[in-house]
């Protein structure tokens, strides 16, 4: 089983909808059965709480049901979960340094990656570039673009992900 954690500030936002996205797409690309894909905070600020409305509204507007976001609760990152991950998706910068600083071991900084670092149009760009910018400050205009950025890293996951798991001598 390969598993990824997605990461942003409280878990309310940015990482349910990646963790959302990164779901489907492992569903729609047959691996369900050998991927697993959850999302934490890297603080509990919002630990126990809902996804925020707005992104859960956002995920709707793509087809994902109102039961599958109403279910959802906030969780912080634990320093143990490097251990059972094999990639940690970070959604800013900030994100990536803090995950990167945590890490006890150069095998777990090495889990650590940006979302969008997988996105070819911002793969090139500096690493303190390819974050994806909170949008609970905004509107939903702001989750949309968030949303946007998310879906177009999915594919570059799927594929190292799918790309892992061959070398590894998984299924498919």
């Amino acid at each position: 089983m390969y598993r990824i954690i997605t990461v942003c500030t409280g878990n309310i936002c940015r990482s349910p909808m990646a963790q959302f996205c990164l779901t489907r797409a492992f569903d729609e690309a047959g691996l369900g059965n050998d991927v697993r894909v959850d999302s934490a905070g890297v603080t509990a600020w919002e630990a126990g709480r809902p996804m925020d409305p707005r992104a859960a509204e956002e995920l709707q507007n793509h087809g994902f049901g109102a039961g599958e976001t109403r279910v959802f609760r906030a969780q912080e990152f634990k320093l143990e979960w490097f251990a059972d991950r094999d990639l940690v998706l970070a959604m800013d910068y900030g994100h990536y340094t803090e995950l990167r600083d945590r890490a006890a071991t150069l095998q777990d900084r090495d889990k650590v990656r940006l979302i969008r670092s997988f996105d070819p149009s911002s793969a090139k760009l500096p690493v303190e570039e390819q974050g994806i910018e909170d949008p609970w400050y905004g509107n939903m205009s702001d989750f949309d673009s968030s949303y946007a950025l998310i879906q177009a890293s999915v594919p570059g996951v799927v594929q190292y992900v799918r790309d892992a798991l061959a070398s590894a001598g998984g299924s498919r």
